[in-house]
């Protein structure tokens, strides 16, 4: 059963991160020849004061 975690920044709409979720899970299904019925995928949204760039938390930037 293939499991896929995804980590994005917070804020993105709802409808947005079900079009991730599906493609993903469409592409690991063709290119692993695997039923989407066994496909899991983890999105996870992190804080931007929890992601940094440069040294910078993208909440200032």
């Amino acid at each position: 059963m293939p499991i896929i975690n995804v980590q994005i920044l917070e804020g993105r709409p709802k409808e947005k991160i079900a079009e991730v979720i599906l493609n993903i899970t469409n592409t690991v299904s063709e290119t692993l020849d695997a039923p989407k019925e066994s496909i899991r995928v983890i999105v996870t949204e992190i804080p931007k004061t929890h992601w940094g760039v440069a040294g910078t938390p993208k909440s200032e930037s």
